[in-house]
């Protein structure tokens, strides 16, 4: 797993300068969907376990057993805890530091859509949970590991 945050990170910083013109075909709706779910779930995690959210965001929107979208999955009821805590979802009204960190996370969101086969680790991850909660179907899932404080699971 640490080799893949290098190689992410790395990758994706140097890639930041350019703007290719396989982003000007993505979906905006899509990429603005993928960026929230990676900035409400791992804001304050390491950009290895942002790319591991958006990793099972998009596993599971080409899963069969899912959604067929990106915002149909994240919006999928009771899936994600941010999208029915509440709280308004728009990281354009938080905080100063959360401006910021959803800038970053928008443009890795925006860079994944456009190369996901570059940006994402290919675990073959679809589940994840915060480690301090022992949901009830991780013992039907292989462990993938942990980053940061998520522990991620494939069928």
């Amino acid at each position: 797993m640490k080799r893949v945050a290098s190689a992410l990170l790395i990758s994706i910083i140097s890639t930041w300068a350019f703007v290719s013109i396989a982003q000007a075909k993505i979906n905006s709706e899509e990429v603005y969907c993928l960026a929230q779910n990676m900035f409400f779930e791992a804001r304050n995690e390491p950009l290895a376990g942002q790319a591991m959210v958006a990793e099972v965001t998009i596993n599971r929107a080409l899963s069969s057993k899912f959604p067929n979208t990106i915002c149909e999955v994240i919006w999928q009821r009771k899936q994600f805890s941010w999208t029915h805590d509440g709280k308004h979802d728009d990281p354009t009204r938080m905080s100063y530091l959360d401006r910021e960190a959803w800038k970053t996370i928008h443009k890795a969101a925006k860079l994944i859509m456009a190369d996901p086969e570059q940006y994402l680790p290919k675990t073959g991850a679809t589940h994840y949970h915060a480690d301090y909660v022992k949901p009830y179907w991780a013992t039907d899932m292989v462990y993938l590991g942990k980053v940061g404080t998520h522990l991620f699971y494939k069928k």
